[in-house]
């Protein structure tokens, strides 16, 4: 199981983004307030991905590709909205993919086809422990929902959490800032993109060190 670890290894850093596909945040979104809500979301994520990969940190994007025909697991509400808007979501569909400039060969999609977020009963968990990630910096989509079940999943299953808080959206945006400032604040540490692209940039220094 991961371990806490003050300043992480950047190898045992993984940024994982949820749903920042083209059906969430793209022109079409199954959700337009939350897309129109999450601002510069995307402009900051690219930034901090491209950063990522400069420095060695893995870029995973936890997607939602549809149930495959079966029904959804569940009695949330939402589903009553979302399952029809969904219904034609398949392997493949342009709503499934994630947004292209925020994607890169080197990066990981994991899709999953029931719940709404992305780490219970999938693979997402096992992946990044096989990895030997210990420290997920949690980005996307939503603060209203999947990110909060996703952080609280992640700690309790013993990874260190980071959230930058311009690299994660919800609607509405007043809502969402409430949702990091008392609840995620809780579960992991709150940063700016701006902040772990320079601490990113300062970690070959720090490694040559002389212990």
């Amino acid at each position: 199981m991961p371990t806490s670890s003050e300043t992480p290894d950047n190898s045992a850093v993984a940024v994982v983004c949820v749903e920042c596909q083209n059906g969430v945040l793209g022109p079409d979104s199954v959700l337009p307030s939350l897309a129109v809500d999450s601002g510069d979301l995307i402009t900051h994520l690219r930034r901090l991905l491209d950063a990522a990969r400069s420095s060695g940190i893995r870029v995973v994007h936890a997607t939602y590709e549809g149930t495959l025909g079966a029904k959804h697991i569940g009695t949330a509400r939402l589903w009553r909205s979302l399952g029809p808007a969904t219904a034609h979501w398949a392997p493949g569909a342009t709503a499934t993919q994630v947004i292209p400039e925020l994607l890169a060969p080197s990066d990981l999609v994991l899709p999953r086809h029931h719940g709404l977020f992305p780490t219970q009963d999938s693979e997402l968990l096992a992946v990044l422990e096989g990895l030997g990630v210990r420290t997920v910096v949690l980005t996307g989509v939503s603060l209203n929902l999947a990110l909060p079940h996703t952080a609280g999943h992640l700690t309790q299953s013993g990874f260190d959490l980071i959230v930058p808080r311009d690299a994660v959206g919800g609607t509405p945006a007043s809502y969402a800032e409430q949702v990091l400032n008392n609840s995620l604040a809780v579960l992991g540490r709150i940063v700016t993109v701006d902040q772990l692209i320079s601490e990113w940039g300062d970690e070959p220094q720090k490694r040559s060190i002389p212990q």
